[in-house]
């Protein structure tokens, strides 16, 4: 490679075909200084005389120049010339480390952590593995992303300062009245927009409401079996969580207001149980109500996925039985769209709004303004049902394709009940077959099932399974039932 040699001793060699100039100059006048072919304290030519000796425009030269006295490698002032700096940036670098160096060696304090912080379980990594029947998943490859990225383009092509500045810590006005608009006409949820708080979903709406409703050991009953990360975040707290069974009528409030008479505040899902897949009653639904005016507890009304109902009209929410002022209704566009989507609602009594608009406010101040504006679109043009009506249809041949497919093939040890909503079903187990053996046997042939008794607290249910079923094709159902089904020898 040819070589030029200015009389200051700088050496530049060829640039590549490709090379950016000023780029290039930067990174060979940098190495000459760092091997010391250019000297400290030395003059360089003016950025006319370097780009007339090797081609370069004066710009490209001034760019390289300026980019290496930001950094601390020349100095220059206008008429006084370039020079290259006495003292160069690994100089301080060398210098802190040699301090550091000399300095004895000293034992760390100890470090104490909150007890908040010492209740904490450590949270695994969860890296996103290859899709496997039958996890609880959603059918992720129906969702329009292409409509969605129309929206998303639209609303930054029109965005007013209102989408590109901080929000009210409630939420996106627009979207605020959509979701009241959309509950009061499928839920049966009485609200106006002024009661709904946009949150990251339910778990973070579950969190608000922990710390502005309980203190530390208050009574908290919750549904058993439950999601684990319930009475996970209870506990945290703080407080003292009391399993109250769960029956074919949803949460039974004749043993829990025997169990706990005054609790703080009554976790459910009515409208489709988790784990379980039962539907609350209207004689529970009522019962429980009245069981939250004579305690004075508050209920959070957890609606994960209500809006998959595949027999008749999605059962009414309880907040729409309460005149008392005591639910707060939990929804999630999360479970029904897109799990990174991370958005949420609340609805909450009027006397809570300026409390929940605060710990919103101190906690993360408001969810991204732009994914509120574009799930508002969604919502509004008409997406949202359309999507959910074609989930639903897609839902109720998949969910049949399980359940016939099982039956068909394992009826002496499986038995799976009608699918009424979900995207999950139980497979309950017969002839004493045990969950966790027959979930580690599955596993061992690529088959994904969750039992049940990790979603229990204290009652014991017989055994069974959780599988997913809206992630896959037929089939994809009949293979993995088929490989269910060597796994048991059958």
């Amino acid at each position: 490679m040819a070589s030029h040699v200015a009389a200051t001793g700088l050496a530049l060699h060829d640039p590549p075909s490709n090379a950016v100039l000023w780029q290039w100059l930067y990174r060979e006048i940098r190495a000459a200084i760092l091997s010391g072919r250019l000297k400290r304290g030395v003059c360089l030519p003016s950025t006319r005389e370097l780009g007339r000796k090797y081609g370069l425009s004066r710009g490209t030269v001034i760019a390289a120049f300026d980019q290496l006295q930001a950094e601390g490698y020349l100095d220059g002032k206008v008429g006084a010339g370039t020079y290259v700096n006495t003292r160069l940036p690994e100089d301080y670098l060398t210098t802190a480390r040699a301090t550091i160096d000399d300095q004895p060696v000293r034992p760390r304090k100890i470090v104490t952590l909150s007890r908040f912080a010492n209740r904490l379980i450590p949270v695994p990594e969860m890296p996103v593995a290859p899709l496997r029947a039958f996890r609880l998943e959603p059918a992720l490859d129906e969702f329009p992303t292409g409509v969605w990225g129309q929206i998303v383009a639209r609303c930054m092509r029109r965005a007013t300062r209102t989408l590109l500045v901080d929000s009210d810590s409630r939420g996106y006005r627009p979207l605020r009245e959509a979701i009241a608009e959309h509950l009061g006409a499928t839920r049966g949820v009485a609200c106006s927009a002024d009661q709904v708080i946009v949150v990251a979903g339910i778990q973070h709406g579950f969190d608000l409401t922990m710390r502005l409703l309980l203190n530390p050991q208050d009574r908290v009953c919750v549904e058993d079996p439950c999601h684990p990360m319930i009475p996970a975040m209870l506990r945290v707290l703080p407080a003292r969580v009391i399993p109250v069974p769960v029956d074919t009528e949803g949460l039974d409030t004749r043993v829990g207001q025997r169990q706990c008479r005054g609790p703080k505040l009554i976790y459910v899902t009515p409208a489709h149980q988790f784990p379980l897949g039962v539907t609350m009653t209207l004689e529970r639904r009522l019962a429980l109500l009245d069981w939250a005016r004579r305690s004075g507890s508050w209920i959070f009304e957890d609606d994960y996925d209500s809006e998959y109902r595949y027999t008749g009209r999605p059962i009414p929410a309880v907040q729409g039985f309460d005149p008392e002022g005591s639910v707060i209704f939990s929804g999630s566009f999360s479970k029904l769209l897109l799990p990174t989507l991370r958005l949420g609602y609340l609805v909450v009594p009027s006397m809570l709004v300026d409390k929940f608009a605060a710990a919103r406010f101190i906690s993360d101040r408001h969810s991204s303004i732009i994914d509120q504006a574009v799930m508002c679109e969604f919502l509004v043009e008409g997406h949202f049902a359309r999507h959910i009506r074609r989930m639903r249809e897609l839902h109720v041949a998949r969910s049949r394709e399980l359940r016939e497919t099982v039956n068909r093939r394992l009826p002496e040890v499986m038995e799976v009940p009608e699918i009424e909503a979900g995207i999950h079903t139980v497979v309950w187990l017969k002839h004493e077959l045990r969950e966790e053996a027959v979930a580690q046997a599955a596993a061992e042939h690529k088959v994904e099932t969750v039992p049940l008794r990790r979603f229990a607290l204290r009652r014991q249910q017989p055994d069974g399974l959780l599988l997913g079923f809206a992630a896959y094709t037929p089939r994809q159902i009949r293979d993995a039932v088929d490989r269910l089904a060597v796994s048991l020898n059958r």
